[in-house]
């Protein structure tokens, strides 16, 4: 009696010399396709997830994880074609050098933040004054003030 493989491998063979097999694939990837791009009632996503959104459709994209980008388009309502990357600097303040230009945004937004200035975070012995006038001035003042104006974030090179 033949195995369960070789009962398979006949199959196969039978549908690919039919013609059908190549059919059944295309019309799987049709409906899963037509799955991912159910155009159910989709919430209104804010500018900033928007933003947010394309900083990860480019990391994937750059990551060659082109299904999950698929997947996130379709699930978040991007449209199919990604905004401009100078839109997307602007929009967010960033300066870049040349090396930082070859990868995607995100590396440099998270490079820039884990190199970034010990002064420009709040000590941990610090964040837990309770009012005094005096104190709150001071973390006003290590937070670079309430209302001052965003400096730009300057990236620079590329993967470590």
């Amino acid at each position: 009696m033949a195995s369960s493989q070789d009962l398979k491998e006949v199959l196969k063979e039978s549908l690919e010399n039919r013609g059908a097999l190549s059919e059944i694939k295309a019309r799987i990837r049709a409906e899963v396709f037509a799955a991912l791009d159910d155009q159910t009632e989709k919430p209104q996503i804010s500018n900033e997830n928007v933003l947010i959104f394309e900083l990860i459709r480019e990391f994937l994209d750059y990551n060659y994880c082109k299904y999950t980008s698929t997947v996130l388009i379709s699930e978040t309502g991007l449209p199919k074609t990604p905004l401009d990357r100078e839109f997307l600097r602007n929009e967010l303040n960033i300066v870049e050098d040349a090396p930082s230009r070859s990868v995607p945004l995100l590396y440099s937004l998270v490079s820039n933040f884990k190199d970034s200035n010990a002064l420009r975070r709040v000590p941990a012995n610090l964040s837990s004054f309770n009012g005094n006038q005096k104190e709150s001035k001071m973390l006003d003042d290590l937070n670079g003030g309430e209302n001052r104006n965003p400096e730009a974030v300057i990236v620079r090179g590329g993967r470590s």
